[in-house]
């Protein structure tokens, strides 16, 4: 190995005692490949697999935690108990290879296509639809609605503790429903939950209440809990960094064990202020990483991007496409073979990168999303 890389490989501890083996994590990518009732397919188990041996945790792609919060075709679920051993299998072929094994939790709100809802109505935190072409209008939620999403939070984190997890990503970012409640954009509420800010950080709370009440009551061991954000929105009324600033201030008072900032580029700037160019994730370790780890992510292709992101403090990194391109990125590295790692995908390379078929069309018919060449 390349001594520049070792501090790749340095073992990181989280707060609740969870050891992960190196600082790169595989970052939670929807794969759209799951069976129509929610289980995992055989597809998915390899998929994973095929990743799982390098990394020191895998995300995995969200799942649902009630059947009106699913927002892609070919999302599995963790919202019943009939599913525990869909959520085994893939928890211990993730862990057979090496890797921690981390279930993102998730309801669309707002942005739940309607005709994979049962009642094709979306819900939100208000009746307003996304800035998006043919957005629908989701239904204002009531109160008892509240309840019961931020239930099912809980009772998918209780699931995945059962399916043997070694924890949970509560997904409160790209625009979903927890997300939803904290923008001033989607929530327009005049109760406890929403108006002034401090209104506005209260659904995320709660969620955050119930997973953690949850894991101390149903875990034995220690278990990661995590929260993924992204730091602004661009539509006006939204989310500023200033505002994120004050829920990260206010998360890191809970015992999570990261924050997990979503944006496309480590190093990208405001969406809302072209002329701020400072890098959202690095912001957020200046303000709040003597607190709470931050895992970074977005556009780190090489060894040598993740060395740098890594010396900015940040912890912990998250690779995406970069692991769908080269499933065996952190293994090549370590061996010193980092001159072999995958840039393209080759229209021939699906068999050989274990992608499946529903991942690969959406790949393929997707411009601009990967390097494809013929």
């Amino acid at each position: 190995m390349n001594a520049n890389y070792k501090q790749i490989f340095q073992p990181f501890t989280f707060r609740s005692g969870v050891e992960v083996k190196n600082r790169v994590l595989m970052a939670p990518m929807t794969n759209f490949s799951s069976k129509e009732n929610g289980e995992v397919s055989d597809e998915e188990i390899a998929y994973y697999q095929e990743r799982a041996g390098g990394v020191g945790a895998v995300v995995t792609a969200c799942v649902y935690v009630t059947k009106d919060g699913k927002g892609f075709p070919g999302e599995f679920s963790a919202d019943d108990d009939s599913l525990l051993p869909s959520l085994k299998r893939l928890a211990s072929s993730i862990q057979e290879k090496g890797a921690k094994a981390i279930l993102q939790i998730f309801h669309g709100g707002r942005m739940s296509p309607p005709e994979l809802l049962p009642d094709g109505q979306p819900i939100s935190a208000s009746a307003v639809a996304a800035e998006r072409p043919d957005a629908a209008v989701p239904r204002e939620m009531t109160e008892e609605d509240i309840n019961r999403v931020i239930k099912a939070f809980g009772d998918a984190t209780r699931r995945a503790i059962e399916a043997g997890f070694d924890g949970v990503e509560i997904h409160g970012a790209n625009t979903y429903i927890i997300q939803q409640f904290f923008s001033p954009h989607s929530n327009r509420r005049t109760d406890k939950w929403g108006g002034s800010l401090e209104k506005r950080m209260a659904f995320p709370f709660a969620v955050v209440e119930e997973v953690l009440k949850n894991v101390s009551t149903h875990s034995t061991k220690p278990f990661i809990v995590g929260y993924r954000l992204s730091p602004e929105e661009a539509e006006n009324p939204g989310i500023t960094f200033e505002d994120t600033l004050a829920l990260t201030k206010e998360l890191a008072k809970f015992p999570l064990d990261y924050l997990h900032v979503s944006v496309q580029d480590f190093w990208g700037g405001s969406l809302r202020d072209k002329e701020d160019a400072t890098s959202r994730v690095v912001n957020l370790q200046k303000h709040v990483g003597e607190q709470i780890p931050i895992i970074g992510v977005g556009s780190l292709h090489t060894p040598d991007d993740v060395v740098k992101a890594l010396n900015t403090g940040v912890p912990l990194l998250a690779l995406g496409r970069e692991l769908i391109m080269e499933p065996k990125w952190m293994e090549k590295v370590e061996a010193g073979e980092e001159g072999t790692i995958r840039t393209t995908l080759s229209k021939q390379d699906q068999e050989k990168l274990v992608i499946p078929t529903p991942l690969w069309q959406a790949i393929v018919n997707t411009p601009g999303w990967f390097p494809v060449v013929d």
